[in-house]
């Protein structure tokens, strides 16, 4: 018990006495884990919203669809309902297949569904505003309706016609929008239309009076929901009907996800990269005060298991903490990203076991892999070397004294920095790659052609699917750049504090501040541009693997301009650490580094 209370109060004095160091721990921590969570998480959360909006509304275990309205296909879909295997049904219905117009002139193809004014045993759908339809009016399935933008007595024009919405609902019988043509003039259930519901009377009387084109549909309830692919092979050989199960219909769901879960599960590895980057250069940073700390705890008689202990406790006692944050922000924020329609209903559960599990092996594998160096090395150092441990001195290499004597002073300064500390200079490099990956990937998306929705693309509504996929690859680069800037700097910290004593000797040769601030700068700059330069070509490569067949490409000048204002942003965030570095007096600099 004493060991771990010593442990307790050597992990929260640290944490006090590095408030800003922690911070960004636990921020690199909590946006990584947070992403990968989301990604893993998507698949069960959008089936669990289909399963409570299927039980809400009754939704039927089997949909079938004849191409047609003509007494053959009545008369199979009549056969079907008398299977022994059903135990409900409902319909047959018609499906009227039209255009929708709003007051703001915004289109759409519909496909309208005559109900009855009093719902049936099965398919009864949810109505979520207004009320159930009643002659003249219709309802809209309220994935479409929020596309449209439309709500409870606004009036739409079908096939030429004006109807009042009196209400708006929800059902699992169909896919969730833009997917409610499940058969029909267009050819499949990919078609994108919008769903409205009116009375039999009212749908018989639209296709007749504007000769559109009808099929029937009819929905089955079977004595067990789980045997419908039994079902369906017992009854795959009528050529007149289509049969549709409900596991189809919640797979095809997640279609508008096919995207989401590659951008968040690839941009959480990035994002858990940048992670250990940054925290590996502060624990590179406080080197030496671990060092000193571990030769005190040798000098009282502490094991060094104890030290090792009291070393990582910190790091991972912050990562945990993170992917607490991270898990929690994902159960906030992952029905949004489940459903970007808003055609199922029910309340998200929060990550499984399995992804929580996964986000923790991830918190704690940034935590280990960025500090595990330095802390063995606190313990395998000397105490008395440990008690006396100063800034580790780079070796001298006189290749690189006569190519820098050539350069200007910041050049000379800045390569000799970068020479000297090539492991710093390595994570400065991948560091910016990792941003240029992300910036490549989402230039490269933003160049593929947008289409709305319709047969000719042409629809005012936007593509739901690309418009989702643009956002989170927003997200997910604005995160990416963010802790790439937490990144460069700490490593210019880091770096101009490892290297004042350097700098305030060459000041004593006559360097000017304004020459040590740009030689910091510049060893970050240095190991940026190769960085920047590979990020390009990787970023290209990673999102082919996702993208679908001959995507278009950015243009050269959007890529070259992206590479550009990654290396002006690191020149720019280096500027103000480095001038703080650079303005510390020589006489201050030299008087603490032989103290």
């Amino acid at each position: 018990m004493g060991s771990i209370v010593l442990i307790v109060r050597l992990v929260l004095a640290d944490v006090r006495r590095h408030k800003v160091q922690a911070a960004m721990l636990l921020l690199a921590v909590t946006v990584a884990t947070a992403t990968m969570a989301l990604g893993l998480s998507l698949r069960g959360v959008s089936e669990a919203l289909y399963e409570q909006t299927r039980a809400a509304t009754a939704g039927p275990d089997v949909v079938a669809l004849s191409g047609d309205a003509g007494p053959a296909a009545t008369s199979a879909l009549a056969s079907l309902a008398d299977d022994p295997e059903v135990v409900a049904h409902h319909g047959p219905y018609r499906i009227v297949y039209a255009d929708l117009t709003t007051r703001d002139s915004t289109s759409s193809p519909v496909v309208v569904h005559g109900f009855a004014e009093t719902p049936g045993a099965v398919n009864r759908p949810l109505v979520t505003s207004g009320h159930w339809v009643r002659p003249g009016g219709t309802v809209l399935e309220r994935g479409f309706a929020t596309a449209l933008g439309v709500g409870v007595g606004d009036h739409v024009t079908i096939a030429g016609r004006s109807y009042p919405v009196v209400g708006i609902a929800v059902t699992a019988a169909t896919s969730i929008y833009p997917w409610a043509a499940q058969i029909g003039p267009g050819g499949g259930p990919s078609d994108s239309s919008g769903l409205a519901w009116m009375t039999r009377s009212d749908a018989r009387t639209l296709a007749s009076s504007h000769d559109l084109p009808v099929t029937l549909a009819l929905d089955l309830k079977l004595r067990d929901p789980a045997a419908t692919e039994a079902f369906l092979d017992a009854d795959r050989a009528s050529t007149v009907t289509n049969l549709r199960s409900w596991q189809f219909t919640a797979e095809q769901d997640m279609v508008i996800l096919k995207n989401s879960q590659p951008i968040l599960v690839v941009g959480s590895w990035l994002l858990s990269f940048l992670a250990v980057t940054g925290v590996a250069a502060l624990a590179a940073g406080r080197a030496v005060e671990q060092t000193r700390r571990a030769g005190l705890l040798k000098a009282v008689g502490a094991t060094p298991g104890l030290i090792a202990t009291a070393l990582l406790t910190e790091y991972l006692a912050l990562a945990l903490a993170g992917d607490a944050l991270g898990l929690g922000i994902a159960r906030l924020t992952v029905p949004a990203i489940a459903s970007p329609t808003a055609s199922r209903i029910g309340d998200a559960a929060g990550p499984g076991g399995a992804t929580v599990a996964t986000a923790t092996v991830l918190a704690v594998a940034v935590a280990v892999l960025s500090t595990l160096r330095p802390t063995l090395r606190a313990m395998r150092t000397a105490t008395v070397t440990a008690l006396t441990a100063t800034a580790r001195r780079p070796r001298h290499r006189p290749w690189l004294t006569a190519l820098s004597a050539l350069l200007p002073t910041p050049l000379l300064l800045g390569l000799r920095l970068t020479a000297r500390r090539p492991g710093r200079a390595v994570l400065q490099a991948c560091s910016t790659a990792t941003t240029v990956i992300a910036i490549v990937a989402l230039l490269t998306f933003y160049a593929q052609p947008t289409r709305g929705y319709g047969p000719d693309g042409s629809s005012a509504l936007p593509n739901l699917r690309d418009v989702h996929d643009r956002r989170l690859l927003l997200a997910v680069t604005v995160l990416l750049i963010a802790l790439a800037v937490v990144n460069t700097i700490t490593l210019t910290w880091t770096t101009a504090i490892e290297a004042r004593a350097n700098m305030a000797i060459a000041r004593t040769l006559g360097a000017t501040p304004g020459q040590i601030s740009a030689g910091l700068s510049s060893a970050q700059l240095l190991p940026s541009l190769p960085g920047a330069v590979i990020g390009v070509p990787l970023g290209v490569g990673l999102l082919s693997l996702f993208a679908a067949g001959n995507p278009a490409e950015p243009p050269s000048s959007w890529l070259l301009g992206g590479v550009l204002a990654t290396l002006l942003a690191t020149a720019a965030l280096t500027a103000l650490p480095a001038r703080l570095a650079a303005r510390r007096s020589v006489a201050q600099a030299l008087s603490g580094e032989t103290a």
